[in-house]
C-alpha cells in the first residue's frame, strides 16, 4: 500500500523508523524490538539505508522481512551517495518483488572515509525522486525536510527552495529531520503552504537518551535545541545521570508530540533508536495518538 494513499485516510497516525543491525547476529534482537512495537499499529515503518553500498543489502532483507513477518507497510530509505542508476534500478525492482512500494529519497551524508566520487548519477534527493517517477510510477516517494535548515544551506529561504524543488520533482510527502522547538515545525509548514506545497509534512521526533548522544546528533545534523530544554536535560543529568536524562527525554518527547498534534500535524514519525522500551514509555497511554 502506498503511504501517500494511507495518510489522507488516517487521523493522528504514528509511524516508526528503524535502522538495520550491522550483522545477522543482531537480527533476533532487532525483530524482537519490531515485534514489541508492531502492536502500536503504526501506519508505516521505515528502514534506513547505508550510504555508498554499505548495509544496502541488509536494508532490503530487513525491509522485506518486516513487511512479510509483521504485515507492516514498509518504506526503504534510498541515498545518493555512491549511487548509480543501474544499481538503484535493481534495488527498486527488488523492493517491488518483495511487496514494498514506498521509498524515502535522501541525498545522504558523506562518510568521512568515503573513497572516490560520492555523487555519481544522483547529486540531490530530487534526482532520485525524478528517477523513481520516470520508471516506477507504482512506487510512493517521500523526502526529507529541515525545520532548522540543512547544515549546508546558506539560509532558511535557500533550504526551502530546495525542499520545494523536491516536491516539484514528484515527492508525495516529507518527513522532517529531528527538531526540538515545535514552532520550527509550524513555521516550515506555513512557509511551504505559502509556496503552494500542499503535500503532507510529517514531523520526526527523536527521543533523548543521554546528553552525550544528544550532543553528537546535534553536531552531525545541525539541529538546534531551545536553551530551556537543554537546561532541563542538564539539570536531570546532574541529579541522576543518564537514567534521569532518559526520563526527562521521555517527558519532552511526550510533550512535543502533544503540541505537534495540537497544531495540526497529520501524525508523528518516531525515530525509535531500535529501542522498544523507550518508545513504549513515550507512547503508552498517549490518547492524542489513538486516532
Amino acid at each position: 500500500m502506498k503511504i501517500s494513499d494511507l495518510i489522507p485516510r488516517s487521523d493522528r497516525f504514528l509511524s516508526l523508523e528503524f535502522f538495520p543491525p550491522k550483522g545477522q547476529e543482531g537480527w533476533p534482537q532487532f525483530f524482537d524490538q519490531v515485534n514489541q512495537l508492531a502492536g502500536l499499529d503504526p501506519l508505516f515503518v521505515s528502514i534506513t539505508y547505508g550510504a555508498g553500498g554499505k548495509l544496502q543489502d541488509n536494508t532490503l532483507e530487513i525491509a522485506s522481512a518486516v513487511n512479510e513477518r509483521f504485515g507492516l507497510t514498509t518504506m526503504s530509505h534510498l541515498t545518493c551517495v555512491g549511487a548509480e542508476r543501474d544499481s538503484i534500478a535493481r534495488y527498486l525492482d527488488h523492493l517491488l518483488d518483495a511487496g514494498i512500494n514506498n521509498v524515502l529519497a535522501l541525498r545522504g551524508d558523506l562518510p568521512t572515509d568515503y573513497p572516490g566520487d560520492a555523487w555519481k548519477d544522483f547529486a540531490y534527493a530530487s534526482d532520485l525522486v525524478e528517477f523513481v517517477r520516470e520508471g516506477w510510477p507504482e512506487i510512493c516517494a517521500g523526502t526529507a525536510c529541515y525545520p532548522d535548515a540543512h547544515p549546508e544551506s546558506g539560509s532558511i529561504e535557500d533550504d526551502l527552495k530546495w525542499t520545494c524543488h523536491k516536491f516539484e520533482a514528484g515527492s508525495d510527502f516529507a518527513i522532517t529531520q529531528l527538531f526540538f522547538d515545535v514552532r520550527r515545525y509550524q513555521d516550515i509548514v506555513t512557509r511551504l503552504r505559502n509556496r503552494g506545497i500542499t503535500k503532507p509534512i510529517v514531523p520526526g521526533v527523536l527521543p533523548v537518551l543521554s546528553l552525550q548522544s544528544l550532543n553528537r546528533i546535534l553536531a552531525l545534523c545541525g539541529a538546534n535545541i531551545p536553551l530551556k530544554l537543554y537546561l532541563e536535560l542538564q539539570k536531570a543529568h546532574e541529579q541522576g545521570g543518564d537514567m534521569a536524562v532518559r526520563e526527562k527525554g521521555v517527558e519532552i518527547a511526550r510533550r512535543q508530540i502533544r503540541e505537534l498534534l495540537a497544531m495540526g500535524a497529520p501524525g508523528i514519525h518516531l525515530y525509535t533508536l531500535n529501542n522498544a522500551d523507550l518508545c513504549l514509555d513515550i507512547l503508552t497511554d498517549l490518547p492524542e495518538l489513538d486516532g
